[in-house]
């Protein structure tokens, strides 16, 4: 059993912002999987199923995701360690992803919030960057995509949903040294 869970914000005024991009790719990872989000009150999320993963997107705000997971997980009797969270990373640049089988929260309020209701950093986290600012960290991850990175954004999500969906097949680490190994790469060649 393996859970996969986007963080984001609820409203259509988040829909295309930096911290929405779980979000993003969790839709993208349902409509290649040919499945539907339905919102289910028990969980304070959007649900959708395909095979043995659940896929969940809480519709908390980002600083209250833990607790929609928290109520997923124990519903379903899914250990942290069959988490995966896919979240945005300001201490990555923008289109680089980074796999990891557990961490610290690197000061995302997401994070923090999961860590806080399951007691645990030992849960999977395929972290998306999308750059830093030089200030007002707050107004760049609550704001739009720039038109370069929209560019970037639909390859950036297809590569995302790729890693995603082999993860049941070919397991953790392949999948993680694979994407990990191609993220250094395009940075020395950066």
């Amino acid at each position: 059993m393996l859970a996969i869970v986007g963080l984001g914000n609820p409203g259509r005024e988040y829909e295309m912002t930096r911290h929405n991009v779980g979000f993003i790719v969790l839709k993208h990872l349902a409509q290649e999987l040919g499945v539907a989000f339905r919102k289910e009150a028990r969980f304070e999320g959007w649900r959708a199923k395909s095979g043995d993963t659940e896929l969940f997107m809480p519709a908390t705000f980002m600083n209250e995701s833990g607790r929609a997971c928290q109520k997923l997980l124990h519903y379903f009797q899914i250990a942290p360690s069959q988490l995966l969270v896919v979240v945005d990373d300001m201490h990555l640049p923008f289109g680089q992803m980074r796999l990891r089988a557990f961490g610290s929260a690197g000061g995302h309020n997401g994070l923090k919030s999961i860590e806080r209701e399951l007691g645990t950093t030992h849960y999977m986290r395929l972290r998306i960057g999308i750059g830093r600012a030089r200030d007002a960290h707050v107004e760049h991850v609550l704001g739009k995509f720039s038109q370069d990175e929209l560019e970037t954004l639909g390859p950036l999500v297809e590569k995302a949903v790729a890693f995603l969906q082999r993860l049941p097949v070919d397991g953790f680490s392949k999948v993680a040294t694979e994407l990990n190994q191609k993220n250094l790469q395009n940075k020395e060649q950066v």
